[in-house]
């Protein structure tokens, strides 16, 4: 625990954490226990990517695309959202009719006994703070901001 705090002062002391993030962070080892209690319970060393999530600009034409050159099938679809995830038996890649086109959207990392609540304490313990919206799982932006979604290992 004693890294996890050195880390939060050393983001403070740099500006990268606010005042109130840094005492939010504290106040939540301090409730939640030991980072070691969290850990067990997010194993990363167990992790996959799950999928990568694209923006297209025509839909059809890059299931089209995916479906010719891999073999992939529609595993799943959000229709309201212009969501359509390819892949075998399980989601590789997911495309979103958004724009800006031609970017990766974000990727994910799936991990096995996924918890949202034990994800955010945990990461929270680290200096990362969650992304708000309607997302699968929980998502943080890394250092070159770079959306990473935590979720289910499939």
């Amino acid at each position: 625990m004693e890294s996890i705090i050195s880390s939060l002062v050393v983001r403070f002391e740099r500006g990268s954490l606010n005042r109130r993030d840094l005492v939010r962070s504290l106040a939540i080892l301090a409730a939640g226990g030991t980072a070691a209690g969290a850990q067990e319970e997010l194993n990363f060393k167990a992790a996959s990517i799950d999928h990568v999530s694209i923006q297209v600009a025509d839909l059809q034409r890059s299931i089209d695309f995916y479906q010719k050159i891999f073999g992939f099938s529609v595993v799943s679809q959000e229709q309201a959202r212009s969501i359509m995830r390819l892949g075998n038996t399980r989601t590789l890649v997911s495309l979103n009719r958004e724009n800006p086109t031609g970017i990766v959207d974000h990727f994910a990392i799936g991990i096995p006994k996924f918890s949202k609540d034990v994800a955010v304490r945990y990461l929270k313990e680290r200096g990362a703070m969650p992304l708000e919206g309607n997302f699968a799982g929980f998502h943080v932006k890394d250092p070159d901001g770079i959306r990473v979604q935590i979720s289910a290992q499939s």
